[in-house]
């Protein structure tokens, strides 16, 4: 992967791209957040490593203007321990993923990987459609009514998840460990986070609405709830 560690703890910034590096990706760094919004818009990354406490501008400004300039990068903040609000402002913003600090460095490196991966499942078909709604697994791009749907590609992955078997209730847990790959964490207010970003994106606007909640359930798609 092609990857950007915008960090003002220099030691920090540069333990980070040794760990990336030595894995066998490229990795450049900044330590300010105009610097690092700056390359990340002149050079297009697979992920961006980001904290949130940043001088010049901080992160969450960063991350705003990256998904305002529909920049597809995966991006995984940084936070101090207990700055829950900040970690989910910065997934409401757009993030894929947070780590907070002090983190173990084989924890970071593999978090990084597994944002790096493309689709969360192995897809029996690269083309997906409920009702007018279409997700191109190929090109990661989603379509309702022929209008193109920009979605970060954690919202993709979520998406695809649902629509791979429509009408089926995933519940919060299967979510995070179907997308996350991994046992998760954090509150159940994580996955909401991303179904409310998902369904201001894809049913907004729209009819009829698709993403539905199943209380005590989960999550389905569909044009009627299950």
């Amino acid at each position: 992967m092609r990857i950007l560690v915008v960090e003002d703890e220099r030691q920090l910034a540069g333990h980070v791209a040794r760990a990336l590096t030595r894995r066998g990706h490229t990795v450049a760094t900044e330590f300010d957040g105009t610097a690092g919004l700056k390359t990340a818009l002149a050079h297009p990354v697979d992920l961006i490593v980001l904290d949130l406490n940043l001088p010049e501008l901080d992160g969450l400004s960063v991350l705003g203007r990256l998904r305002k300039e529909a920049a597809t990068a995966r991006v995984l903040i940084l936070t101090a321990r207990g700055e829950v609000e900040h970690r989910i402002k910065g997934l409401q913003a757009g993030a894929d993923d947070y780590l907070a600090k002090p983190f173990s460095m084989d924890e970071l490196v593999a978090r990084a990987e597994a944002l790096g991966r493309r689709t969360s499942t192995p897809a029996a078909t690269d083309l997906f459609t409920v009702a007018d709604l279409r997700l191109d697994v190929r090109s990661r791009k989603v379509v309702r009514a022929g209008k193109t749907i920009a979605l970060s590609p954690r919202e993709f992955d979520v998406l695809q998840v649902l629509m791979q078997e429509p009408g089926r209730p995933f519940s919060r847990t299967e979510l995070c460990e179907r997308v996350w790959q991994r046992d998760h964490e954090y509150d159940t207010r994580t996955v909401e986070i991303f179904i409310t970003r998902l369904r201001k994106k894809v049913d907004y606007g729209f009819s009829p609405t698709l993403i539905h909640t199943l209380r005590g359930v989960g999550y389905a798609i569909g044009p009627e709830p299950p």
